[in-house]
Protein backbone atom coordinates (compact mmCIF):
# COMPACT_ATOMS: atom_id res chain seq x y z
CA UNK A 1 0.00 0.00 0.00
CA UNK A 2 1.24 3.29 -0.87
CA UNK A 3 2.32 5.44 2.20
CA UNK A 4 0.80 8.57 -0.24
CA UNK A 5 -2.69 7.47 0.74
CA UNK A 6 -4.13 9.71 3.32
CA UNK A 7 -5.46 8.70 6.42
CA UNK A 8 -8.12 11.29 7.59
CA UNK A 9 -8.64 9.92 10.95
CA UNK A 10 -6.88 12.82 12.61
CA UNK A 11 -6.30 16.35 11.80
CA UNK A 12 -8.92 19.56 11.16
CA UNK A 13 -11.88 18.17 9.63
CA UNK A 14 -12.25 21.44 7.76
CA UNK A 15 -9.04 21.23 6.11
CA UNK A 16 -9.71 17.40 5.07
CA UNK A 17 -13.44 18.84 3.56
CA UNK A 18 -11.33 21.50 2.11
CA UNK A 19 -8.66 19.67 0.57
CA UNK A 20 -10.98 16.76 -0.83
CA UNK A 21 -14.11 18.82 -2.05
CA UNK A 22 -11.68 21.27 -4.01
CA UNK A 23 -10.48 18.75 -6.74
CA UNK A 24 -13.90 16.69 -6.52
CA UNK A 25 -15.54 19.71 -7.61
CA UNK A 26 -13.75 20.99 -10.34
CA UNK A 27 -13.54 17.38 -11.69
CA UNK A 28 -17.38 17.39 -11.21
CA UNK A 29 -17.22 20.58 -13.04
CA UNK A 30 -14.94 19.55 -15.79
CA UNK A 31 -17.81 16.51 -16.11
CA UNK A 32 -20.71 18.74 -16.79
CA UNK A 33 -18.68 20.90 -18.74
CA UNK A 34 -18.01 18.21 -20.86
CA UNK A 35 -21.84 17.28 -21.38
CA UNK A 36 -22.51 20.78 -22.22
CA UNK A 37 -19.90 20.79 -24.90
CA UNK A 38 -21.79 18.15 -26.28
CA UNK A 39 -24.95 20.07 -25.55
CA UNK A 40 -23.27 23.49 -27.70
CA UNK A 41 -21.83 20.59 -30.36
CA UNK A 42 -25.77 19.62 -31.14
CA UNK A 43 -26.68 23.00 -31.45
CA UNK A 44 -24.58 24.03 -34.00
CA UNK A 45 -26.12 20.92 -35.80
CA UNK A 46 -29.35 21.88 -35.57
CA UNK A 47 -31.95 22.62 -32.60
CA UNK A 48 -33.09 18.95 -33.64
CA UNK A 49 -29.97 17.52 -32.42
CA UNK A 50 -29.65 19.72 -29.36
CA UNK A 51 -33.64 18.09 -28.67
CA UNK A 52 -32.16 14.52 -29.72
CA UNK A 53 -29.08 14.69 -27.00
CA UNK A 54 -30.72 16.51 -24.33
CA UNK A 55 -33.72 13.32 -24.46
CA UNK A 56 -31.06 10.57 -25.10
CA UNK A 57 -28.74 11.92 -21.93
CA UNK A 58 -32.31 11.43 -19.88
CA UNK A 59 -31.88 7.67 -20.68
CA UNK A 60 -28.23 7.74 -20.50
CA UNK A 61 -28.42 8.49 -16.95
CA UNK A 62 -29.57 4.68 -16.38
CA UNK A 63 -26.15 3.50 -16.97
CA UNK A 64 -24.57 6.70 -14.64
CA UNK A 65 -26.90 5.80 -11.93
CA UNK A 66 -25.21 1.86 -11.92
CA UNK A 67 -21.52 3.86 -12.23
CA UNK A 68 -22.10 5.99 -9.31
CA UNK A 69 -23.63 3.30 -7.62
CA UNK A 70 -20.47 1.11 -7.53
CA UNK A 71 -18.54 4.04 -6.81
CA UNK A 72 -20.57 4.82 -3.53
CA UNK A 73 -20.32 1.39 -2.76
CA UNK A 74 -16.49 1.00 -3.26
CA UNK A 75 -16.02 4.01 -1.56
CA UNK A 76 -17.82 2.44 1.46
CA UNK A 77 -16.24 -0.92 1.82
CA UNK A 78 -12.83 0.76 1.46
CA UNK A 79 -12.37 3.83 3.76
CA UNK A 80 -13.80 1.94 6.80
CA UNK A 81 -10.75 -0.88 6.17
CA UNK A 82 -8.59 2.50 5.84
CA UNK A 83 -9.66 4.02 8.99
CA UNK A 84 -9.06 0.67 10.78
CA UNK A 85 -5.80 0.07 9.31
CA UNK A 86 -6.83 -3.09 7.57
CA UNK A 87 -4.84 -1.66 4.18
CA UNK A 88 -4.15 -5.31 3.27
CA UNK A 89 -8.02 -5.87 2.64
CA UNK A 90 -8.04 -2.66 0.29
CA UNK A 91 -6.74 -4.95 -2.81
CA UNK A 92 -9.45 -7.59 -2.62
CA UNK A 93 -12.36 -5.20 -2.19
CA UNK A 94 -10.72 -3.46 -5.50
CA UNK A 95 -10.62 -6.58 -7.40
CA UNK A 96 -14.14 -7.79 -5.98
CA UNK A 97 -15.84 -4.43 -7.24
CA UNK A 98 -13.72 -4.44 -10.39
CA UNK A 99 -15.62 -8.20 -11.14
CA UNK A 100 -18.83 -6.96 -10.08
CA UNK A 101 -18.42 -3.85 -12.61
CA UNK A 102 -18.02 -6.03 -15.77
CA UNK A 103 -21.35 -7.90 -14.97
CA UNK A 104 -23.15 -4.66 -14.16
CA UNK A 105 -21.58 -3.11 -17.32
CA UNK A 106 -22.96 -5.95 -19.86
CA UNK A 107 -26.22 -6.48 -18.32
CA UNK A 108 -26.29 -2.61 -18.13
CA UNK A 109 -25.56 -2.30 -22.31
CA UNK A 110 -28.05 -5.45 -23.00
CA UNK A 111 -31.09 -4.01 -21.45
CA UNK A 112 -29.62 -0.36 -23.08
CA UNK A 113 -30.34 -1.61 -26.20
CA UNK A 114 -33.63 -3.44 -25.86
CA UNK A 115 -34.50 -0.20 -24.35
CA UNK A 116 -33.09 2.64 -25.36
CA UNK A 117 -36.09 3.31 -28.18
CA UNK A 118 -39.21 2.80 -25.89
CA UNK A 119 -37.40 5.05 -23.46
CA UNK A 120 -36.67 7.58 -25.84
CA UNK A 121 -40.44 7.74 -27.16
CA UNK A 122 -42.10 7.87 -23.64
CA UNK A 123 -40.08 10.98 -22.86
CA UNK A 124 -41.92 12.93 -25.45
CA UNK A 125 -39.63 12.54 -28.71
CA UNK A 126 -41.34 13.32 -32.13
CA UNK A 127 -40.56 11.35 -34.83
CA UNK A 128 -37.65 13.64 -36.47
CA UNK A 129 -36.54 13.38 -33.05
CA UNK A 130 -36.14 10.15 -32.15
CA UNK A 131 -33.98 8.87 -34.57
CA UNK A 132 -31.49 11.73 -33.72
CA UNK A 133 -31.66 10.06 -29.89
CA UNK A 134 -31.40 6.76 -31.12
CA UNK A 135 -27.72 7.43 -33.11
CA UNK A 136 -26.18 9.05 -29.83
CA UNK A 137 -27.64 5.87 -27.36
CA UNK A 138 -26.58 3.17 -29.31
CA UNK A 139 -23.03 4.56 -29.54
CA UNK A 140 -22.55 5.62 -26.05
CA UNK A 141 -23.93 1.98 -24.73
CA UNK A 142 -20.66 0.22 -26.19
CA UNK A 143 -18.63 2.31 -23.66
CA UNK A 144 -20.82 1.30 -20.70
CA UNK A 145 -17.74 -0.83 -19.43
CA UNK A 146 -15.04 2.19 -19.18
CA UNK A 147 -17.88 4.01 -18.38
CA UNK A 148 -18.30 1.85 -14.83
CA UNK A 149 -15.02 0.84 -14.38
CA UNK A 150 -14.61 4.82 -13.98
CA UNK A 151 -16.71 5.07 -11.73
CA UNK A 152 -15.57 2.32 -9.65
CA UNK A 153 -11.83 3.39 -9.97
CA UNK A 154 -12.54 6.76 -8.65
CA UNK A 155 -14.83 5.61 -5.37
CA UNK A 156 -11.49 2.89 -4.48
CA UNK A 157 -8.90 6.24 -4.67
CA UNK A 158 -12.25 8.63 -2.87
CA UNK A 159 -11.88 6.25 -0.12
CA UNK A 160 -8.04 6.17 -0.29
CA UNK A 161 -7.99 10.13 -0.05
CA UNK A 162 -7.34 10.59 -2.97
CA UNK A 163 -9.53 13.15 -5.42
CA UNK A 164 -7.25 14.44 -7.52
CA UNK A 165 -6.56 11.59 -9.75
CA UNK A 166 -10.47 11.65 -10.90
CA UNK A 167 -9.81 15.46 -11.33
CA UNK A 168 -7.31 15.27 -13.68
CA UNK A 169 -9.21 12.52 -15.94
CA UNK A 170 -12.26 14.75 -16.26
CA UNK A 171 -10.39 17.85 -16.86
CA UNK A 172 -8.28 16.38 -20.01
CA UNK A 173 -11.40 14.43 -21.15
CA UNK A 174 -13.03 17.75 -21.23
CA UNK A 175 -10.19 19.67 -23.00
CA UNK A 176 -9.92 16.28 -25.46
CA UNK A 177 -14.01 16.26 -26.38
CA UNK A 178 -13.57 20.42 -27.78
CA UNK A 179 -11.07 18.09 -29.99
CA UNK A 180 -13.20 14.99 -30.74
CA UNK A 181 -16.11 16.47 -31.11
CA UNK A 182 -15.69 18.78 -33.90
CA UNK A 183 -13.49 16.19 -35.38
CA UNK A 184 -15.83 13.32 -35.58
CA UNK A 185 -18.75 15.48 -35.90
CA UNK A 186 -17.92 17.91 -38.61
CA UNK A 187 -14.81 16.72 -40.10
CA UNK A 188 -15.68 13.28 -40.32
CA UNK A 189 -19.14 14.07 -40.70
CA UNK A 190 -20.66 11.65 -38.11
CA UNK A 191 -22.97 14.38 -36.96
CA UNK A 192 -24.57 13.26 -33.68
CA UNK A 193 -23.31 9.89 -33.54
CA UNK A 194 -19.71 11.57 -33.99
CA UNK A 195 -20.74 13.15 -30.54
CA UNK A 196 -20.70 10.00 -29.13
CA UNK A 197 -18.25 8.54 -29.83
CA UNK A 198 -16.16 11.08 -28.55
CA UNK A 199 -17.55 10.25 -25.20
CA UNK A 200 -16.43 6.63 -25.60
CA UNK A 201 -13.36 7.30 -26.40
CA UNK A 202 -12.38 9.43 -23.63
CA UNK A 203 -13.85 7.39 -21.02
CA UNK A 204 -12.12 4.73 -22.38
CA UNK A 205 -8.77 6.51 -21.72
CA UNK A 206 -9.73 7.79 -18.86
CA UNK A 207 -10.64 3.92 -16.87
CA UNK A 208 -7.22 2.85 -17.92
CA UNK A 209 -5.47 5.96 -16.45
CA UNK A 210 -7.40 5.69 -13.35
CA UNK A 211 -6.63 2.25 -12.99
CA UNK A 212 -3.11 2.93 -13.49
CA UNK A 213 -2.88 5.70 -10.19
CA UNK A 214 -5.01 2.32 -8.26
CA UNK A 215 -2.38 0.22 -8.86
CA UNK A 216 0.41 2.88 -7.96
CA UNK A 217 -1.25 3.35 -4.48
CA UNK A 218 -2.66 0.09 -3.98
CA UNK A 219 0.63 -1.89 -5.03
CA UNK A 220 -0.66 -4.06 -7.59
CA UNK A 221 -2.93 -3.74 -11.03
CA UNK A 222 -6.71 -5.03 -10.30
CA UNK A 223 -7.70 -8.48 -11.74
CA UNK A 224 -11.86 -8.97 -11.15
CA UNK A 225 -12.57 -11.47 -8.59
CA UNK A 226 -15.47 -13.44 -8.17
CA UNK A 227 -15.85 -14.19 -4.39
CA UNK A 228 -19.91 -14.04 -3.99
CA UNK A 229 -19.97 -13.58 -0.79
CA UNK A 230 -17.90 -10.43 -0.98
CA UNK A 231 -20.12 -9.57 -3.64
CA UNK A 232 -23.10 -9.63 -1.32
CA UNK A 233 -21.50 -7.31 1.02
CA UNK A 234 -20.53 -4.83 -1.83
CA UNK A 235 -24.07 -5.11 -3.12
CA UNK A 236 -25.66 -3.84 0.16
CA UNK A 237 -23.84 -0.82 -0.31
CA UNK A 238 -24.37 -0.46 -4.06
CA UNK A 239 -27.82 -1.29 -4.62
CA UNK A 240 -29.35 1.16 -2.36
CA UNK A 241 -26.73 3.38 -3.81
CA UNK A 242 -27.87 2.60 -7.21
CA UNK A 243 -31.61 2.40 -7.02
CA UNK A 244 -31.29 5.86 -4.99
CA UNK A 245 -29.59 7.33 -8.15
CA UNK A 246 -32.42 5.79 -10.46
CA UNK A 247 -34.52 7.49 -8.66
CA UNK A 248 -33.26 10.45 -9.26
CA UNK A 249 -32.96 9.49 -13.14
CA UNK A 250 -36.44 8.23 -13.00
CA UNK A 251 -37.94 11.05 -11.45
CA UNK A 252 -35.97 12.96 -14.03
CA UNK A 253 -37.86 10.62 -16.74
CA UNK A 254 -41.46 11.91 -14.94
CA UNK A 255 -40.60 15.74 -15.48
CA UNK A 256 -39.55 15.50 -18.15
CA UNK A 257 -42.86 13.54 -19.81
CA UNK A 258 -44.86 15.59 -17.70
CA UNK A 259 -42.78 19.02 -19.56
CA UNK A 260 -42.81 17.35 -23.01
CA UNK A 261 -47.11 17.37 -22.91
CA UNK A 262 -46.07 20.99 -23.66
CA UNK A 263 -43.27 20.66 -27.00
CA UNK A 264 -39.73 19.15 -26.95
CA UNK A 265 -38.74 22.68 -27.13
CA UNK A 266 -39.43 22.71 -23.57
CA UNK A 267 -37.53 19.69 -22.65
CA UNK A 268 -34.52 21.01 -24.39
CA UNK A 269 -34.64 23.64 -22.24
CA UNK A 270 -35.13 21.87 -19.03
CA UNK A 271 -32.48 19.71 -19.88
CA UNK A 272 -30.21 23.16 -20.55
CA UNK A 273 -31.19 24.76 -17.61
CA UNK A 274 -30.97 21.44 -15.28
CA UNK A 275 -27.10 20.96 -16.83
CA UNK A 276 -26.56 24.73 -15.50
CA UNK A 277 -27.52 24.18 -12.20
CA UNK A 278 -25.63 21.03 -11.93
CA UNK A 279 -22.35 23.25 -12.60
CA UNK A 280 -23.63 25.35 -9.85
CA UNK A 281 -24.00 22.44 -7.05
CA UNK A 282 -20.78 20.87 -8.39
CA UNK A 283 -19.12 22.22 -5.44
CA UNK A 284 -21.84 21.09 -3.23
CA UNK A 285 -21.08 17.61 -4.97
CA UNK A 286 -17.38 17.83 -4.12
CA UNK A 287 -17.96 18.54 -0.40
CA UNK A 288 -20.12 15.70 -0.71
CA UNK A 289 -17.57 12.95 -1.75
CA UNK A 290 -15.13 14.70 1.16
CA UNK A 291 -17.96 14.04 3.64
CA UNK A 292 -18.28 10.58 2.65
CA UNK A 293 -14.66 9.53 2.30
CA UNK A 294 -13.77 11.56 5.91
CA UNK A 295 -16.70 10.14 7.80
CA UNK A 296 -15.77 6.72 5.88
CA UNK A 297 -12.73 6.24 7.56
CA UNK A 298 -13.58 7.69 11.01
CA UNK A 299 -16.46 5.01 11.32
CA UNK A 300 -14.20 2.32 10.62
CA UNK A 301 -11.83 3.35 13.72
CA UNK A 302 -15.00 4.00 15.71
CA UNK A 303 -14.56 7.84 15.83
CA UNK A 304 -17.71 8.68 15.92
CA UNK A 305 -17.79 11.99 17.40
CA UNK A 306 -15.42 13.02 14.71
CA UNK A 307 -18.27 11.31 11.98
CA UNK A 308 -20.77 14.04 13.30
CA UNK A 309 -18.24 16.31 13.46
CA UNK A 310 -17.62 16.24 9.63
CA UNK A 311 -22.15 16.29 9.00
CA UNK A 312 -22.05 19.90 11.16
CA UNK A 313 -19.52 20.91 9.12
CA UNK A 314 -20.16 20.55 6.07
CA UNK A 315 -23.71 21.82 6.55
CA UNK A 316 -21.61 24.70 7.47
CA UNK A 317 -19.40 25.15 4.46
CA UNK A 318 -22.33 24.08 2.23
CA UNK A 319 -24.71 27.09 3.40
CA UNK A 320 -21.81 29.29 2.74
CA UNK A 321 -21.50 27.62 -1.21
CA UNK A 322 -25.46 28.36 -1.34
CA UNK A 323 -24.81 32.11 -0.77
CA UNK A 324 -22.62 31.96 -3.51
CA UNK A 325 -24.93 30.40 -6.27
CA UNK A 326 -28.42 31.70 -5.32
CA UNK A 327 -28.01 35.32 -7.01
CA UNK A 328 -26.10 33.91 -9.89
CA UNK A 329 -29.24 31.53 -10.66
CA UNK A 330 -31.47 34.28 -10.17
CA UNK A 331 -29.95 36.82 -12.55
CA UNK A 332 -27.99 35.66 -14.76
CA UNK A 333 -29.56 32.52 -15.77
CA UNK A 334 -31.15 34.33 -19.21
CA UNK A 335 -27.26 34.87 -19.95
CA UNK A 336 -26.31 31.44 -19.30
CA UNK A 337 -29.05 29.79 -21.08
CA UNK A 338 -27.81 32.24 -24.07
CA UNK A 339 -24.68 30.86 -24.48
CA UNK A 340 -26.62 27.49 -25.72
CA UNK A 341 -29.66 28.29 -27.99
CA UNK A 342 -31.05 31.58 -29.79
CA UNK A 343 -34.28 29.83 -29.69
CA UNK A 344 -36.59 32.11 -27.43
CA UNK A 345 -38.60 29.04 -26.06
CA UNK A 346 -35.57 26.98 -24.85
CA UNK A 347 -34.00 29.86 -23.24
CA UNK A 348 -37.24 30.88 -21.54
CA UNK A 349 -38.10 27.56 -19.58
CA UNK A 350 -34.19 26.95 -19.03
CA UNK A 351 -34.42 30.44 -17.58
CA UNK A 352 -37.55 29.93 -15.40
CA UNK A 353 -36.75 26.61 -14.11
CA UNK A 354 -33.07 27.71 -12.76
CA UNK A 355 -34.61 31.07 -10.94
CA UNK A 356 -37.64 28.90 -9.14
CA UNK A 357 -35.03 26.25 -8.47
CA UNK A 358 -32.93 28.80 -6.28
CA UNK A 359 -35.42 28.33 -3.85
CA UNK A 360 -34.20 25.18 -3.22
CA UNK A 361 -30.25 25.64 -3.48
CA UNK A 362 -29.50 24.55 0.04
CA UNK A 363 -32.18 22.07 0.46
CA UNK A 364 -30.12 20.22 -2.31
CA UNK A 365 -27.07 20.79 -0.24
CA UNK A 366 -28.32 19.47 2.67
CA UNK A 367 -29.76 15.92 1.04
CA UNK A 368 -26.32 15.36 -0.60
CA UNK A 369 -24.39 15.89 2.28
CA UNK A 370 -26.95 14.04 4.66
CA UNK A 371 -27.51 10.98 1.74
CA UNK A 372 -23.23 11.17 2.05
CA UNK A 373 -23.21 10.55 6.15
CA UNK A 374 -25.50 7.60 5.89
CA UNK A 375 -23.75 5.95 2.55
CA UNK A 376 -20.60 6.58 4.64
CA UNK A 377 -21.48 4.92 7.93
CA UNK A 378 -23.26 1.79 6.04
CA UNK A 379 -26.37 3.21 6.29
CA UNK A 380 -27.60 2.99 2.71
CA UNK A 381 -31.36 1.79 3.01
CA UNK A 382 -33.19 5.63 3.87
CA UNK A 383 -31.92 7.35 1.50
CA UNK A 384 -32.77 5.12 -1.15
CA UNK A 385 -36.25 4.98 0.38
CA UNK A 386 -36.62 8.70 0.47
CA UNK A 387 -35.08 8.99 -2.84
CA UNK A 388 -38.22 6.81 -3.89
CA UNK A 389 -40.39 9.10 -2.28
CA UNK A 390 -38.81 12.13 -3.41
CA UNK A 391 -38.42 11.21 -7.18
CA UNK A 392 -40.91 9.04 -8.03
CA UNK A 393 -44.45 9.13 -5.76
CA UNK A 394 -44.85 12.72 -4.70
CA UNK A 395 -43.71 14.86 -8.07
CA UNK A 396 -45.80 11.55 -10.14
CA UNK A 397 -48.82 11.93 -7.91
CA UNK A 398 -48.42 16.07 -7.55
CA UNK A 399 -47.98 16.47 -11.23
CA UNK A 400 -50.34 14.19 -12.37
CA UNK A 401 -53.60 16.30 -10.33
CA UNK A 402 -51.75 19.95 -11.21
CA UNK A 403 -51.10 19.12 -14.96
CA UNK A 404 -52.79 16.22 -16.04
CA UNK A 405 -56.25 16.72 -13.83
CA UNK A 406 -56.50 20.17 -13.51
CA UNK A 407 -54.67 22.01 -16.05
CA UNK A 408 -51.95 24.13 -14.68
CA UNK A 409 -49.37 25.24 -16.93
CA UNK A 410 -46.04 24.03 -17.47
CA UNK A 411 -43.91 25.73 -14.34
CA UNK A 412 -46.09 24.33 -11.78
CA UNK A 413 -43.83 21.35 -12.56
CA UNK A 414 -40.91 23.38 -11.03
CA UNK A 415 -42.69 24.59 -8.09
CA UNK A 416 -43.42 20.78 -7.13
CA UNK A 417 -39.71 20.07 -7.44
CA UNK A 418 -39.10 22.33 -5.33
CA UNK A 419 -41.70 22.00 -2.84
CA UNK A 420 -40.72 18.12 -2.88
CA UNK A 421 -36.95 18.37 -2.19
CA UNK A 422 -37.16 21.54 0.72
CA UNK A 423 -39.60 18.63 2.30
CA UNK A 424 -37.38 16.11 1.78
CA UNK A 425 -34.19 18.02 3.04
CA UNK A 426 -35.70 18.46 6.56
CA UNK A 427 -36.43 14.52 6.97
CA UNK A 428 -33.47 13.78 5.46
CA UNK A 429 -31.61 16.21 8.27
CA UNK A 430 -33.72 14.93 10.92
CA UNK A 431 -32.77 11.31 10.46
CA UNK A 432 -29.12 11.94 9.94
CA UNK A 433 -29.29 13.58 13.09
CA UNK A 434 -31.30 11.06 15.18
CA UNK A 435 -28.98 8.07 13.65
CA UNK A 436 -25.90 9.96 14.60
CA UNK A 437 -26.82 10.31 18.06
CA UNK A 438 -28.08 6.53 17.79
CA UNK A 439 -24.77 5.14 16.67
CA UNK A 440 -22.74 7.53 19.31
CA UNK A 441 -23.89 6.52 22.60
CA UNK A 442 -24.15 3.03 21.33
Amino acid sequence: MSSSNIKLTSGSIYKHLIRLSIPAAMGMIFNTLYNLTDFWFAGLLSDDALAGVSIAGSVFFILLAIGIGMQTGTSAVIAPEVGAGNESNVGDWVNQAFGLSIVFSIVTMLLGWLLAERLVMFLGAEDHIAPLANQYLQITLIGSIAFILSFMAAGALMALGDTKSNRNALMVGFFANFLLNPLFTFVLDFGVRGLALATVVIKVASAIYLFYVLALRTGAWAKPAFHFAKWGALLKQVLPASTNMLTIILGGFISVAYIGRFGSEHIAGYAVGLRIEQVLLLPALGLNSAVMAIAGQNFGANQLDRVNETYIKGLKIGLGMAAVSIPVMIFLSPAMMGIFTNSEVIKGTGAAYLRIDAIAFYAYVVLFISVALLQSIKRPIFPMVLGIARQLILPAGINYVLIVMLGYPMLSIFYTIIGVVVLSAVVANWYTRKTLAAITVA
